[in-house]
Parts: C-alpha cells; structure tokens; sequence
C-alpha cells in the first residue's frame, strides 16, 4: 500500500489571460523535484461563460521551451494554434498534448463556436517535464479525440473488474488494468480519468514501484487510503508503495497523476523549464531573436 506524504487543500483561484479561471491545484509544489514529472498544474472548475460576439477569450501568443503541456477539456472548447502549423479544436473529453521542447509559439482560446453560443467551460491544463536529452527536440503535437481514448472498468478489491455502471477509467498516458492510453510520452506516465458512480465500494489502483503519484479530485467526495478529500484537493503519495485503494462518499470525479522521477536540476522562470538558469537565459534570448 502506498502512504499519503500530505494532502493540499483547495487553493484559490485566479485568472490566466481572461479565459481561464483556474485553481493553481500544486501550489507551491510547483517545479519541484517532489512531484516530477509533472511540475504544473491549473484546474478550470465548471463555469459559466455567456455567449458574445467578437474576440474569444483566452490567452494569446506566448512561447515555451523544455516540457509538455497536456490540456484536458471537459466541459467547453478550447481552440489551439501555433508557429509550427499546428491548428485544431478540442471539446468535451478530448486532449491536446503538445511537446514544447527546442521551443514553439503558441496561442489558446475558448473556440469561436463556444464563444458565440457560451455555456459552461472545465478544463485543465498539465506541465510534464522533459529529461535533459529530450529538451532541445523538434516541438510535437498530439490532438487525442475522445474516441481514441481507451476506457477499462474500475478494478475491486481482489482484482475483478466492477460491475457495469459503478464507474470507469480513461486512460490517456500508459495503463491501467492491461488497457493502453493512446499518448505517446518521453518517460514512463500515467494518466487515469477516473469516474466513479459506485458510493461505499473499495477500488483498488495499481501504480509503478517508485512513481511519485498524485490524486487529484474533480468533484466528489472520496476516501485515499483512508483519508477524506473533497473537491480540488490534491493527495501526494510517498514513493514506495504501488497500491491505492479509492472509494466515494457520492459520485465522483478523479484525476490520477502517475509518473518515473526525472532526477535531474529543474531552473524554471515563466514559460521556459530547463535544467539551469543559463539555459533559462538562452532560452529568452531565442525567442526574443526570433529563433523559435
């Protein structure tokens, strides 16, 4: 069994751009070797956007160089575009995984058609990190539809599947239960959607030896290995250990964040992670040049 090294209550929200009000859920775990792979994460809890005419909202041109941002859409349209050519739409239950790496110019708004009609807007946004040989590759692109995302029912105690209708889990990155997420990844990750509708029932989850795994709660109410979490908390697990055991209080949503520690340096100043702040340097003055 693995042990919960501390839970991180709901933080407040803020703004990016005008777009995306979003919890910080790592707070000041962010960029830390504590939770590599992963070193950022912005959740957009359910809101409602009216309908205008006119610019969308969202964020507009800015560069990264060094990582990935993985952005999930649950509820809404998030429109991407970059320097590299790279256009497209993803909506409710797709995923944009895109490699910054060498570096790449990129821009995200709610969609024109979303924009236009409004309703009600989820997302989030991921930063997983790049080992040091991988930073400087060619940028990548990723538009993962929903229907290419494989779904495996949750696991019981004992290692049957449930019962249809307790719940399931899309697995976006690496596996779960012998069911393969369709990202491709640098190093070893995980990335489980779970819903579980099921109250009371005990679900068990298998991770790696060694991951640094992080449970994070959409919506719900639920139990990690014995502790009470509630919406936007976040749970950071010890490293030993493999197994978690989940139940629901009430229907609930689950992110589950699993991934191999990079045990290198990490400098990090805005849109640009690498591994000194001489890199960092390099990296401004790239883009400024022209050079992305």
């Amino acid at each position: 069994m693995k042990s919960i090294k501390q839970i991180l209550r709901r933080p407040r929200k803020h703004w990016v751009g005008d777009g995306f009000n979003v919890f910080p859920v790592f707070a000041d775990k962010a960029f830390t070797a504590e939770l590599s792979p992963f070193i950022m994460f912005d959740y957009a809890a359910p809101k409602h956007f009216p309908g205008h005419e006119g610019k969308p909202k969202g964020v507009g041109q800015h560069p990264h160089r060094g990582f990935e941002t993985v952005t999930i859409a649950f509820q809404g349209e998030v429109e991407h575009g970059d320097n590299q050519g790279n256009k497209g739409v993803i909506g409710e239950g797709d995923v944009q995984w895109m490699t910054a790496a060498r570096g790449i110019v990129h821009q995200e708004f709610h969609s024109k058609e979303f924009s236009r009609a409004g309703g009600t807007f989820e997302m989030c946004q991921l930063w997983v990190n790049l080992p040091k040989k991988h930073k400087m590759d060619p940028p990548r692109y990723q538009p993962i539809l929903k229907d290419q995302i494989a779904v495996a029912p949750l696991v019981v105690e004992g290692g049957g599947a449930a019962a249809e209708g307790a719940g399931n889990v899309r697995v976006i990155a690496g596996e779960f239960s012998g069911v393969k997420g369709p990202a491709k990844t640098f190093t070893q990750v995980d990335m489980w959607d779970i819903t579980i509708d099921d109250v009371g029932s005990d679900y068990t989850f298998d991770t790696v030896e060694g991951n640094n795994v992080i449970v994070f709660v959409r919506s719900g109410s639920i139990s990690v290995q014995g502790k009470t979490m509630g919406g936007q908390d976040v749970a950071i697990m010890e490293r030993s250990g493999t197994k978690l055991v989940i139940s629901a209080a009430e229907p609930s949503k689950v992110l589950v964040l699993a991934g191999e520690p990079i045990d290198e340096p990490i400098a990090a100043r805005g849109p640009f992670v690498m591994n000194t702040m001489d890199e960092i340097i390099q990296a401004n003055e790239d883009y400024h040049s022209g050079r992305f």
